[in-house]
């Protein structure tokens, strides 16, 4: 039994409120660990290239186009962001949540091609004919204390940011469970800038006192291996998200919790999906009683809705099919039930 009137009244109401949800700005945090990040990594890249100018460090020249691919992902991000709170569209019905995904991906992408792969390159060349430092022999490594600083600052900001809502989740599952992607992506990306600064410091500190270049060419090895390894890890995370992930499980058992009562006696399944970070689809079949009218289903389908908003504030767009409550097969299986539509 389906009341197609009451269904689509709770979409219309879910569309709205997730519209100015999202327009609300929900991911200010993200955005000032962002920005902290891309003035950091802006000053960083200037500098770590002029060191390269002077002494011809590959080690140098690596983290300088490390830092620069930083800043052009910084962006994107913030590009994403902007995208993403448009409204929605006779073709985005849902609207365009999912860009901050797509950016996300994109930034996987840049870090591995113009940061790791680039860094690898380098360092082969390097290996090859390996040359010591011989000009202003102490700039990379001052250039690079005072980078590391920076770098510091930017990720303490993101650490703050996320620390408000990651709750008493650790930092690592919070970048493998978080559904907005900002976050983790500043902080891997701060968190390698700094791993990339000690390699880098390492190879020219070596270089200096031995005056082989090949310590030089490792340092930068080392960091084209670090920047691969986080492309790889952000292309898997921002994958499952584009597939699209569902609600966490504290959520969905809000969710079914919060179903029940008022006319609803139950819940019979029950579908979630991201439509965004801050923006969820509910979509769930409701077991309601046979006497009942349709005026009364369609109350009884406004007032769940309600409930699973108050519980769970990011379930914007909500879709309830009501049905008779069912009985378990005789042979004690499990009934088949067709996917939500919607």
């Amino acid at each position: 039994m389906t009341t197609p009137g009451a269904t689509t009244r709770g979409g219309a109401e879910g569309r709205e409120g997730g519209e100015a949800g999202t327009a609300g700005g929900g991911h200010a945090g993200s955005r000032a660990a962002i920005l902290a990040a891309l003035a950091a990594n802006v000053g960083i890249a200037v500098t770590k290239f002029l060191a390269y100018l002077l002494t011809s460090s590959s080690a140098m020249l690596a983290e300088s186009v490390h830092s620069l691919a930083d800043s052009g992902n910084q962006v994107l991000l913030l590009v994403g962001g902007a995208r993403s709170r448009r409204a929605a569209t006779p073709e985005h019905p849902f609207g365009f949540g999912h860009e901050r995904y797509v950016y996300g991906f994109v930034v996987a992408v840049v870090l591995f091609t113009l940061g790791g792969l680039f860094a690898l390159y380098e360092a082969y060349e390097k290996f090859q004919e390996p040359e010591p430092i011989t000009a202003w022999r102490w700039v990379p490594v001052v250039v690079l204390l005072v980078a590391g600083v920076m770098e510091g600052l930017s990720l303490r900001t993101a650490v703050r940011e996320a620390g408000e809502v990651r709750g008493e989740q650790s930092l690592p599952r919070f970048v493998r469970t978080a559904r907005a992607p900002e976050l983790p992506v500043v902080l891997l990306e701060d968190s390698a800038a700094l791993l990339g600064i000690l390699f880098a410091l390492t190879g020219v500190g070596l270089t200096l006192l031995t005056g082989d270049g090949r310590w030089d060419a490792a340092g930068t090895a080392a960091i084209g291996l670090l920047l691969t390894a986080v492309a790889v890890v952000l292309a898997v995370e921002m994958k499952s998200l584009l597939v699209g992930e569902g609600a966490r499980p504290a959520q969905v058992r809000a969710i079914e919790a919060a179903l029940p009562g008022d006319g609803v006696t139950g819940v019979i399944h029950l579908r979630t999906l991201h439509l965004g970070p801050e923006e969820l689809l509910v979509g769930a079949k409701i077991a309601v009683p046979d006497a009942i009218t349709a005026a009364e289903v369609a109350h009884a389908i406004d007032a769940a809705e309600r409930r699973v908003r108050a519980a769970v504030p990011i379930a914007r767009v909500i879709y309830l099919e009501p049905d008779l409550p069912r009985e378990p097969p005789a042979d004690g299986g499990d009934r088949p039930e067709a996917p939500v539509a919607g």
